[in-house]
């Protein structure tokens, strides 16, 4: 493909690839400078051009000297549409999700009802690039556009038709997910998360609020879990575009969530929808996985989909991973949960949906995460002081902070709570003292398969731990 035409201009050079990592640059690679948090970019457009680069996306004050000078105000912007244009087809539909809390159990259960419906779906996220018969990790909610991009054209080469994906806070401010045919985006929640990228809760929400206001097509759908105190902005933008609106949650207009009854091993759900009653056995429990679930509807719905079969269809899906995930029955017949929640509105919904089904006690193995919003440590500790019966505070992924002052920060906010340092000892305590009545919730690392300490990441999945402590 010629340079040209990618910039509409009349550059004649070939271009075989593109890259925001001047390591990754070969001969007519097109590179993408930007500045980042910690790195520059433009400093590395010598190296970048010495390795082949043909042009260089840049702002208008960067020195590029030996390649095509892309001069651009909003270079990431700039970047995207290009990218989008080179690795272009992608699959025909496009289902995008934000919000804080959420947003990977709701792609991954979009994806089930998509292919419940007969469609070749995948979904991209936290769990990686997700399939009815694959699955290969990123390691990124939102990986770079370049990584994404490529990914999204080559599950379109194998058939897929059906896509959603994770829209981060990162990856919208940063221009991660461009140039794709989003035709529906849903807004799950918003509560206190990232802040250690964004400088307070109004820019961590504008970056969310992109993904309306830019990203979703014209013609396209919002998907809005009404229920939520900030979805008000959110249906604001879709009216003033001009968007469609599917409202979901007890307040919905669309899927409206009548009456919820926790089960043994999930919920029966009353939902009114078309001036119709719909009872759903959904086999997953909790407020807030019902939630997810209404939101993928909503957005399957959105891409066409029929509402009775869909709604139907929820009493079929499987559990997400490390999403309350019941991971062992420990000898005293208590269950053992692994959860990702690592803010405190997760830790609060985690403990508020397993809450119902505990006879005895609660028991919460938690911790804070290192190098990462400090203001959310003793919040955390609060919710689970006020929430759970027995709170274990424990190292979550340290990475360069020093464990020990993670966990006093947690502790100011449960000071009557157990502190056991090594996560697999916490995890054994949990589940020695848990009787039979009682269950353990382990939270904040859910699928990771590793602990990341210093520049290392030490092999640690919490379902193998509760497994293996259990038995």
């Amino acid at each position: 493909m010629k340079l040209g035409t990618l910039t509409g201009g009349t550059e004649t050079q070939n271009v075989t690839g593109f890259a925001i990592d001047h390591r990754k640059v070969a001969p007519g690679t097109v590179f993408g400078a930007f500045e980042g948090a910690r790195v520059n970019g433009e400093d590395f457009i010598p190296q970048a051009i010495a390795s082949g680069a043909i042009a260089v996306v840049a702002r208008p004050e960067a020195v590029v000297e030996g390649a095509v000078h892309i001069a651009q105000d909003s270079p990431r912007a700039c970047f995207a549409e290009m990218a989008a244009r080179f690795f272009a087809p992608f699959p025909p539909v496009t289902a995008a999700v934000t919000g804080t809390n959420g947003k990977t159990s709701t792609v991954e259960l979009t994806r089930q009802l998509w292919r419940m419906a007969g469609h070749h779906a995948a979904s991209i996220g936290t769990l990686g690039v997700t399939t009815a018969d694959e699955r290969v990790t990123t390691g990124l909610t939102t990986p770079d556009v370049v990584t994404f991009l490529s990914n999204v054209a080559g599950l379109a080469r194998e058939g897929v038709t059906h896509l959603a994906f994770e829209a981060s806070s990162h990856g919208l401010s940063q221009y991660r997910t461009e140039g794709l045919p989003v035709r529906a985006a849903a807004f799950t929640n918003l509560s206190r998360d990232h802040l250690d990228y964004h400088k307070d809760m109004a820019e961590y929400f504008t970056a969310k609020l992109r993904l309306f206001a830019e990203v979703l097509a014209d013609d396209g759908t919002a998907v809005v879990w009404v229920d939520d105190p900030h979805a008000d902005r959110v249906l604001d933008l879709a009216r003033h575009r001009g968007n469609r609106l599917i409202t979901v949650g007890e307040h919905g207009d669309t899927l409206r969530l009548v009456g919820r009854d926790p089960t043994l091993l999930g919920q029966g759900l009353t939902i009114e929808a078309d001036g119709a009653i719909h009872k759903v056995n959904l086999p997953l429990i909790g407020a807030y996985q019902a939630a997810n679930a209404l939101v993928a509807a909503g957005l399957v719905i959105a891409t066409g989909g029929a509402v009775a079969p869909t709604l139907q269809a929820l009493a079929r899906l499987q559990p997400v991973r490390g999403r309350l995930e019941r991971a062992a029955i420990a000898r005293s017949g208590a269950p053992v949960y692994v959860d990702y929640a690592h803010t405190p509105d997760a830790l609060e919904a985690a403990i508020a949906a397993l809450k119902p089904h505990a006879a005895g006690k609660l028991i919460v193995v938690f911790g804070a995460g290192g190098d990462r919003d400090p203001g959310k440590r003793e919040l955390m500790g609060q919710v689970a002081a006020a929430r759970a019966d027995v709170a274990i505070v424990t190292d979550d992924n340290p990475r360069t902070e020093d464990a020990a002052s993670i966990r006093r920060e947690v502790l100011k906010g449960a000071p009557g709570a157990t502190e056991i340092g090594d996560r697999r000892a916490a995890i054994a305590a949990a589940i020695a003292q848990a009787g039979e009545a009682d269950i353990v919730l382990i939270a904040g690392k859910g699928h990771e398969q590793g602990q990341i300490v210093g520049d290392m990441v030490l092999p640690f999945d919490d379902v193998s731990v509760a497994r293996e402590c259990a038995a």
